[in-house]
């Protein structure tokens, strides 16, 4: 990681220079990673497998750098934990402590500047632990500086997070849902936060209403894709057809009401014992001696006729093959 080349610090506007650093260094060995909460861990572990993105300002070198960012008040610049809500939910929420609903200009750079510079002492740290492990102290400075970024990430977030609801009702898309909009809105402009360039000397909103309607747009165009391959609402009604389930119960209707004209009129030859073995076996008609509709196993037909189970598989058998001939025969004359 090198710096670049500063511009005066008395110019009017400085274009800052964008740097992505990739850590190399490696995690704390166990004993030092359990004086961790597991919170922090989780912290240290995402730091040092994803890319820190940054702009660098000519002041970040400078001696004074942390009180010219963090005032007198804070003369290290490191916090404990985060300031943000979505990322400390079990924390009772500091009203007190939340920012104004709009930023001045000067207070919008501030704070940028101070995420920038949080996120420059973080590659600083891992440049310096390059393929190696870091220690407790390094592990520590680095929670810190994380935790002074997402604050100042979180506090330009919220500031600015009517203008996409703003946008949002100007934005006549009847097309699309609102709340989709809302999403991709605010998605753009956490996107945009990580992108701005605060000196330039432009406030942030002329930044991020550009990239917000872009995200609107890309909204617009992919519901637009959608509805030309489906051009109807969701309807489950008419998810699925039950056409050929209503076909197949009529086929078996069909056979059923075949079978049992083929039996009472013995049309495929079957003796007395194979039609009763059948009308018992399959409920096609009510025989003597025998109490209720329902199907009967083989050892109950048997008891009826007086033969083992296996003689009433045999008879069964026997008298389907009959009555299948006779189908094939009618359907082929059909």
């Amino acid at each position: 990681m090198t710096n670049p080349a500063h511009t005066p610090e008395n110019d009017a506007t400085v274009t800052l220079n964008r740097t992505v650093f990739t850590p190399t260094a490696r995690s704390p060995v166990q004993a030092v990673l359990e004086r961790f909460s597991p919170e922090d861990r989780l912290r240290l572990r995402r730091i040092l497998s994803e890319p820190i993105e940054y702009l660098v300002h000519p002041k970040f070198d400078g001696l004074h750098a942390v009180k010219d960012f963090y005032g007198e008040a804070n003369g290290r610049g490191v916090s404990a934990k985060p300031w943000c809500n979505a990322s400390e939910p079990s924390q009772p929420t500091d009203h007190s402590a939340m920012p104004a609903a709009t930023l001045t200009t000067e207070k919008e750079q501030q704070l940028f500047l101070r995420m920038n510079y949080a996120r420059f002492r973080m590659a600083t740290i891992l440049q310096r632990f390059a393929t190696k492990r870091l220690t407790a102290k390094a592990a520590e400075e680095l929670l810190g500086w994380h935790a002074e970024a997402i604050t100042a990430r979180c506090e330009i977030v919220q500031a600015n997070v009517p203008l996409v609801l703003a946008m949002a009702k100007r934005t006549r898309l009847g097309s699309v849902d609102y709340a989709e909009l809302i999403s991709e809105g605010n998605m753009a402009l956490l996107r945009s936060v990580d992108k701005f360039d605060c000196g330039r000397g432009f406030k942030f909103s002329t930044y991020a209403c550009r990239a917000i309607l872009k995200s609107f747009s890309r909204v617009a165009s992919r519901s637009s894709r959608y509805r030309g391959r489906f051009p109807t609402e969701f309807d489950p009604s008419l998810e699925r057809s039950d056409h050929l389930e209503l076909q197949r119960v009529e086929a078996e209707a069909d056979c059923v009401d075949e079978l049992r004209c083929i039996l009472e009129r013995n049309t495929a030859d079957l003796n007395e014992v194979e039609a009763r073995v059948l009308q018992a076996r399959f409920a096609l008609g009510q025989v003597e001696g025998m109490d209720g509709e329902g199907p009967k196993t083989l050892e109950q037909v048997g008891l009826l006729i007086g033969v083992t189970k296996e003689r009433v598989r045999q008879i069964q058998n026997r008298a389907l093959q009959k009555l299948r001939s006779k189908l094939q025969e009618d359907f082929l004359a059909a």
